[in-house]
């Protein structure tokens, strides 16, 4: 089989703002496999807790691998290879999305069926990144204008504290009055113990779903604290890169948020899924800065999953990709061999 990649520059519709940083943009690898009749096509988002910084950072690791490796016939063997070779999950994610994007189109398939899970039924959320309440106030009509999205998660955790977090949600409560949406809150680490629990307490009156990752990652010691006398349901992400640290803090969770960048793509998906469920824990899947191509492939896990937060996609001016459709709000997997996801014809 043959392997080829493509960086590519990737523009935000709207920046994203999170407790860490704020991006505007970004450079994605593109990794294709073929066997000569058919590609599959995965994809990188790079970061640097993801174990892979920059695009060009992801595809060193992946050809000093492939230099030494070559059974792709079997995308368990190849990941369980990859990691111990020390290939960063988010550079792992590309080779393995596209190698089972190729087995499903093998197959004749599309992936969702090959992998034996069925469409989704949840509708994915849409994010809207910390910033003030005025930025609020302009940014919800126009990240709900698409009448098909009625979900919406918010980025709380500011680095000017749990008032200037207030203020923003306040922001998303008056919009609520008028336009009655879901909301969930990703605090992205940005809470210690002491406030996370006064958000908690203080959120679960105000229409909150449920907290993802409230504390920083390296503070879960403290997760069972919080867990006791939780007035709202806690998922962790950063928290849970792999399906081994699932065991570790299956006690004091909910549930835990899986990215095919932080697990290595569909493969460690999988396994993420089946020790959650043996764990009883609830799912849910979230992306990060990615193509319709790699958000079509976790359309693709989606299916048996509680909770979806699927739309960075969305977010790209313009997304050089498709494949991943809205379908009364959900991010429906397509009735075609292989995830759906590819390049727009007048983008190859």
């Amino acid at each position: 089989m043959k392997v080829s990649f493509e960086i590519r520059y990737l523009k935000k519709r709207f920046p994203l703002r999170i407790s860490r940083g704020v991006r505007d943009g970004q450079s994605n690898l593109f990794v294709s496999v073929t066997d000569g009749t058919y590609t599959g096509w995965g994809e990188t988002s790079p970061g640097e807790t993801e174990g892979a910084a920059t695009a060009e950072a992801a595809q060193q690791q992946l050809e000093e691998f492939l230099g030494h490796y070559s059974n792709l016939d079997s995308p368990f063997q190849m990941h369980d290879a990859a990691l111990e070779a020390g290939v960063g999950p988010c550079a792992l994610a590309a080779l393995d999305i596209a190698l089972w994007d190729l087995k499903a189109k093998q197959a004749k398939m599309p992936l969702y069926r090959v992998l034996g899970f069925p469409k989704p039924v949840h509708p994915t959320s849409v994010t809207l990144g910390i910033m003030s309440p005025e930025e609020a106030t302009e940014r919800l009509p126009l990240l709900l204008e698409n009448e098909q999205l009625s979900t919406l998660k918010v980025k709380l955790g500011s680095p000017e504290g749990i008032a200037a977090d207030k203020a923003m949600y306040e922001a998303v409560l008056a919009y609520h009055k008028n336009y009655p949406i879901s909301i969930r809150v990703d605090a992205n680490g940005g809470w210690d113990l002491e406030d996370a629990q006064k958000m908690m307490q203080w959120l679960s009156q105000r229409h909150c779903e449920y907290i993802e990752q409230p504390l920083k990652e390296g503070q879960e010691a403290e997760l069972p604290y919080l867990f006791k006398n939780r007035v709202l349901p806690i998922f962790v992400d950063e928290s849970c890169r792999l399906a081994s640290d699932i065991p570790k803090w299956a006690h004091a969770v909910d549930g835990v948020n899986m990215k095919l960048m932080k697990c290595g793509g569909i493969t460690g998906a999988l396994r993420i899924i089946s020790t959650a469920y043996g764990h009883g824990l609830k799912t849910m899947i979230g992306c990060m800065g990615e193509t319709s191509i790699s958000i079509a492939a976790g359309a693709a896990v989606s299916g048996m999953l509680d909770h979806i937060d699927l739309d960075s996609h969305l977010n790209l001016n313009p997304d050089p990709c498709e494949g991943a459709p809205l379908v009364n709000g959900i991010t429906m997997p397509m009735e075609v061999p292989g995830h759906g996801g590819q390049f727009k014809s007048s983008e190859v």
